[in-house]
Formats: C-alpha cells, structure tokens, sequence
C-alpha cells in the first residue's frame, strides 16, 4: 500500500464522521431558533394583554373618579364654584395639564377647570361622544381629536351626570396623554420592543419609540387592518420605522382601545446566527484538529508496520473523544446563548384573565367580595403576587356595593404602588376583612394594612384620593373610613353595611 494512501484514507474518515456531527448541530440550533420564535410570540401577546389590564384598571380609576364627581350635589344643583373646588382635587393627581368640562346636551360649556368665564369658551367639537353619553346614560371613551380648548391632541373620558333620573350634563376629562405615554414606557423591556396604545380607529395615542413622531398617525398597513377582523392576535408585521416586528395586540373591551406589543425579528434572528458562527468555528478547529492528527497518526503509523494495529486503535479511541468533545461542546455552547437570550428579553409575563370592567354593574350580580379583590387587585399582582396576603370569608355582594368597594379598592392599590408599600422591592400589603353582626343590620369591615414601604408621614393636606375613600364609604357604604399614617405604613379601615337582599 503506498504511503499516502493511510493518511488520505483516515482523513476522510475523520471528515465523515465529524461533518454529520457538525450538521447535527446546526440542525439543533434551527430547532431552538424556531422553539424560541414560538416563545417570542407567545410573549408579545402575554406583554400585551397585561399592558391592557393595567390600561383597563387606569381607566376604570379616572371613570370612577369622575362618577364621584358626578354624584356631588354641588354639580347637580349646578353650584360650579363650590363644585371647582372639589374637580380641583381630581385634577391634581394627574397634573395641570388634565382638564375638567361640563357641557350640557347642546355642547355649551357650562363649567371648565381652565377657567370661570364659561362665556369665552366655544362650544364642545366632539359632540358624537356627547350625544352617545346622553343617548346610553353609561361613561364613554373618546378617540384621539384635536381639543379646541388645549388645542392639541387629547382623549376623554365622559360621564353622565344624573338628576331625577334624566341626564342633566355630560362631565368630561382629558388627562394628560403623558398618563398612558409612562405605562408603556414602564412595561418595554428594551429597545427591541415596540409598544403602541391605538384609539377605536387605530390612530396612535402613546407609542414607543418614536412618540412625537407617530402619535396621531395610523397603524402601520400590516397591523391597521387586522386589528379589525379580530380583537386579539399575532403576526408578523412592519413598524411605521420600517422594521420587521413580530406583533401580539388585544382589544379592550373597557374602551374600544387596542393594545399592540411587537419584538424586532433581528433580535431573535442576531442570536441564530452568533450560535451558527460558534458552532461552525468550533466544529471547523475541532475537524481540523481531527485532520491533523488524522495525518500526524498515519504518518506514525506508516514508519513501521509492527505498530499498525496498535496506532490504528489508538486513532478510533482519540477521534471517538475528539467527537464526544464536539457534540458537547456545540450543545453547551447553544445552551448559553439560548438562555442569555431568554434573559434579556424575560419580563413580567403570565397568562391574564380576560378583560373585566368592574364598573358595569350587569356583570356583577351575585359578586363574592373575594372575586371583587382578587379581579381589582389583580394588574398590581403581575410581579408581586407574594407580596399581598389577603383573609377573610365569603362576603356576597350586590352589584352597588361591589361598583364602590372596588373604587376604593383601586385607589388603596394605586397609591400603594405609587407611594407606599408596591412602590419598591421588599413592601408588603395585608388586606383582612370580617363580617360584624350589628344592629340593624350586618356590616364588613376591611383593613388594609401596609409594612416595609417608604418612611410613611402624615400628609398636611387630605389629598382627592383619602376623601373619595371616605365619601365613599360615608355616602355610599353607610359606614365609614379612616386612614392612620403609622410610620411604618399606612393603615385604611373601612366599613360597610350590607345589603342583605343584594
């Protein structure tokens, strides 16, 4: 046999043996691109879905708000200077730039918080939604349109204000629409992300990135007339930048609204090919290797013939190494990136009840009182459900008792995540509720107990939201409520009569 022919022929067995390894890599990585697309996909509907909750249960605050406001005897006995002083307090937990109107079925301003010469102001432009709100009697939620008093894009909520059983003015809210820019800004995970809030028509009303330029545009083509055939999907998509997205979007059924979350598709794509340039380059020196040492062992193995069979099993035994390195090699080299890349993009997921409105009280006859916490507490639960411990028995509640307590309810979890105990890592919040049997008649008493949260001091003045609490529970519940600012946080108690026969 000549010389050459034992290298050649060794070589080849090394490269065809190796090359299937090597292939079988690739092929492995393809799987987990594809596993992980999947996962992406289910992603961007999951992150959707909770942005919408906490849309939902934002929007649910400023609509209860403004039917409080409503109730108030000041508005319906149209006593608007003393009725200023108390829109005051509602507006200041948005800023100044969230505006309060009265208008009457003809759209003539009768109360601005901009101003007490109603006189000067036009007439309301958007008088669709005004006739819809004196029309069904039941809060309504505009699209984006130009206020002719901010002048400037806005939305707004309106509610019927009641008198005798008849719509006597239609009380209107336009927040700032920086409210809905920041909870989509606080929910994108990185700038791969693209999150958009769309109006009923699918025009842009907070969106990254890009705010200033997209808000008051459409939807882009790909999305804009899918969000029409279904209220929730995914699908591949194309920014209004131009970039290939994959998109998950959900309707809400509070507002009309949609929103759409998407993840860039070079995000994904980037990391398959980092795996395949890994995997190559490693299966290339490793094939190398293997040739080298291929043609070292023949050589060897050539200069005498005494040792062939010895150095021909020496050369099975390393190239089977060689190969088992390989395999392990590639796996644990994909398994890395798979899982850094899992971690950039994890964030605050979880399947999520379909939407609620906790306003409406159609959809809450016979409601439990612990369905009432569970579903209102429930967009403040994404990440910290170990954090809110809740005890109490089996409370049935009618459907107006359960339309307040879960007002006071958000406004005790809200101003936990914004001020108190939810508001950083380690605070806890323990709600305990009984049922007191009195005379006349059996009454609930809930305490909502905060601990491990900013130093809590008492504020010098009540803001809105302590007297929408105790209004509520005086005027509505029958009973009462008082907050204790105790240094280590903040305490409600509340009682309500219950309504036997609700």
């Amino acid at each position: 046999m000549p010389k050459l022919t034992l290298p050649v022929r060794l070589a080849l067995l090394v490269a065809g043996t190796m090359l299937p390894l090597i292939i079988f890599a690739v092929g492995i990585v393809f799987h987990n691109y594809q596993r992980d697309r999947q996962a992406a996909t289910q992603r961007v509907l999951e992150t959707a879905r909770s942005i919408r909750l906490l849309l939902d249960a934002e929007m649910q605050r400023m609509t209860g708000g403004l039917q409080v406001l409503a109730l108030t005897n000041s508005l319906r006995n149209s006593d608007f200077d003393n009725f200023r002083r108390v829109a005051v307090g509602f507006i200041d937990q948005y800023g100044k730039e969230g505006v309060v109107l009265v208008a009457d079925r003809a759209g003539r301003q009768v109360f601005s918080s901009l101003t007490p010469d109603t006189a000067s102001l036009p007439p309301r432009n958007n008088l669709e939604i005004l006739e819809k709100v004196f029309a069904t009697r039941q809060p309504q939620y505009s699209n984006l349109f130009f206020g002719a008093v901010k002048q400037r894009l806005i939305i707004t909520v309106e509610v019927p204000v009641m008198r005798d059983g008849e719509v006597l003015y239609d009380i209107s809210f336009s927040p700032p629409i920086e409210v809905f820019q920041a909870i989509i800004e606080k929910q994108r995970l990185n700038q791969d992300w693209t999150i958009s809030i769309f109006d009923s028509d699918g025009v842009n009303l907070a969106r990254v990135p890009n705010p200033q330029a997209t808000i008051g545009q459409r939807a882009s083509p790909s999305l804009f007339a899918e969000m029409f055939r279904r209220g929730e999907a995914t699908l591949p998509t194309v920014s209004l930048e131009g970039v290939a997205l994959i998109t998950g979007f959900t309707r809400s059924r509070v507002t009309g609204w949609t929103v759409a979350a998407g993840i860039a598709e070079n995000s994904l794509v980037a990391p398959l090919w980092r795996s395949l340039a890994i995997t190559s380059v490693i299966g290339g020196v490793l094939l190398l290797v293997g040739l080298g040492f291929a043609v070292r062992m023949a050589t060897t193995i050539a200069r005498g013939e005494m040792l062939h069979d010895l150095l021909i099993e020496e050369l099975n035994h390393r190239v089977k190494n060689t190969l088992a390195i390989l395999q392990s090699i590639a796996t644990q080299t994909f398994r890395s990136a798979s899982r850094a890349e899992r971690d950039k993009f994890d964030g605050r997921l979880g399947a999520l009840a379909e939407a609620h409105n906790l306003l409406s009280t159609d959809k809450w006859q016979g409601s439990d009182f612990q369905d009432v916490v569970s579903r209102v507490l429930r967009p403040y639960l994404l990440n910290t459900s170990a954090r809110v411990r809740m005890f109490g028995p089996r409370v049935p509640l009618s459907p107006r008792l359960a339309l307040v307590l879960s007002m006071i309810l958000h406004e005790m979890a809200t101003n936990a995540a914004k001020y108190g105990a939810l508001s950083n890592d380690t605070g806890t919040v323990t709600l305990d509720w009984e049922i007191l049997n009195e005379s006349p008649g059996p009454k609930l008493r809930m305490i909502w107990t905060e601990t491990g949260g900013p130093q809590v001091t008492a504020p010098v003045q009540r803001g809105f939201g302590s007297r929408l609490i105790e209004r509520s529970a005086r005027d509505q519940l029958g009973g009462e409520a008082t907050v204790d600012f105790l240094p280590q946080g903040v305490v409600y108690t509340v009682t309500s009569t219950l309504e036997i026969d609700g």
